[in-house]
């Protein structure tokens, strides 16, 4: 049985090598331009090429998103970029115009053109075109059901792969083809500029009354009409690979360390139980594994467009938050007595802290002491970004760029 690549965001340097940590086969990034996530931190030149060195020398892949609806002012600047792509050497460019795929194919040759779920691509007959244009990996558009994927990917001609979205944020729009942000805000989200408008919260205005909002259905957390639930395939491990999908993909540049760490992590042990196992390890360790992913979802979870189309069961009108005080602190190497991490939410002396393990085999640590970089102690780490050194009341063997949260509930 062929294991599917997990392919998980990096919106950030930091987070590609936490992808890697927790089990990733590929991550994808965006460069400082034409990147579909303007507002992630995104990579500069000089830290894309340590990433994919780094990425490589992890055994892990790294696609470069250039999938913007270019525009003819864009050319130029997308031509100059190309040649500093190929020296790069990533494994995979994202591009969804015509235009775009043509300058990749001339000025960076030798990387491999991906077509963006910005594609649209719905069906086997457009991928063979892609393929006969020179690109080698379609991404689905996410309204595809689970059996259109497997009807696609059998009629896929040789040597091109399909690669589906199986966790993260829908959009209520096409595949991301929304109008909205530029309507309300001037950010064009086929530019990656998205405000997403589709979590606002809204009312109904009548005509005769300005002034007066009726809400639309309410709760504490206010009104979201267009707020589509996330994605998650995690209970659906076997179809997805009986269905032949090549990759699964992870949505969330936009997202923080303890998602990339927690939903990879899910993902690689399923896949890995399923595959190497069988489905009866894979069915033991699925409600472990759902608790987890739950805890660091932003909205409640559904399967999307796999199983037919979604109806009103699909919207969440809460706009649900996860709690980020989960995440402690990014462990940044090991020490003797303890680690040196960098922190992302309070924690103190007496607390109770969990190293999140690659394999699942997470260590319950009671924080033993924390001293500032200049070795001063204190009683707790209030500052976020604060790098510190961290003991703890028994020996660990952390590795860089592993997760230390707070036990789940």
């Amino acid at each position: 049985m062929k294991k599917p690549e997990i392919l998980s965001p990096a919106g950030s340097p930091e987070r590609l090598k936490v992808a890697a940590a927790y089990g990733a086969d590929a991550v994808y990034i965006g460069g400082e331009a034409f990147s579909l996530r303007a507002k992630a931190a995104n990579f500069t030149p000089e830290e894309m090429e340590e990433g994919i060195a780094y990425a490589h020398a992890h055994g892990m892949k790294v696609y470069v998103t250039a999938n913007i609806f270019a525009r003819d002012c864009d050319l130029p600047e997308l031509a100059a970029y190309m040649p500093r792509l190929e020296k790069c050497a990533p494994d995979g460019v994202l591009v969804s115009d015509l235009g775009a795929l043509a300058l990749a194919k001339k000025y960076a040759p030798s990387v491999p053109v991906h077509v963006s779920t910005q594609a649209n691509t719905t069906n086997s007959a457009a991928a063979e075109v892609w393929h006969g244009l020179g690109a080698v990996r379609a991404v689905a558009a996410r309204e595809l059901s689970l059996s259109d994927l497997a009807a696609m990917k059998a009629a896929m001609p040789e040597g091109m792969e399909l690669e589906a979205f199986v966790h993260g944020a829908m959009c209520m729009a096409y595949s991301g083809r929304c109008l909205l942000s530029a309507y309300f805000t001037g950010r064009g989200a086929n530019r990656g500029e998205c405000a997403q408008p589709c979590r606002y919260k809204y009312a109904v205005a009548e005509e005769k009354r300005p002034g007066v909002y009726l809400p639309v259905e309410e709760d504490g957390g206010g009104t979201h009409i267009f707020n589509a639930m996330d994605l998650c395939m995690l209970e659906h491990v076997p179809e997805l690979i009986a269905a032949g999908i090549d990759s699964f993909k992870i949505e969330g540049r936009m997202k923080n360390d303890f998602y990339v760490a927690s939903v990879t992590r899910c993902y690689r042990r399923a896949v890995d139980a399923f595959v190497d196992e069988g489905e009866e390890a894979y069915r033991r360790i699925l409600p472990e594994l759902l608790r987890e992913i739950s805890s660091c979802s932003v909205r409640p979870l559904s399967t999307g467009f796999y199983f037919g189309r979604p109806g009103e069961e699909s919207v969440s009108y809460d706009s649900k938050a996860s709690d980020p005080t989960l995440f402690a602190a990014l462990v940044l190497e090991n020490e003797s007595g303890g680690v040196k991490a960098v922190q992302k939410n309070k924690f103190s002396v007496g607390d109770e802290l969990v190293l999140m393990d690659r394999r699942g085999a997470d260590l319950s640590l009671k924080v033993a002491w924390i001293k500032d970089e200049e070795g001063n102690e204190m009683p707790s780490a209030p500052h976020g970004a604060q790098v510190l050194r961290v003991g703890f009341d028994k020996e660990v063997q952390a590795e860089p760029f592993t997760v230390l949260r707070k036990p789940l509930l």
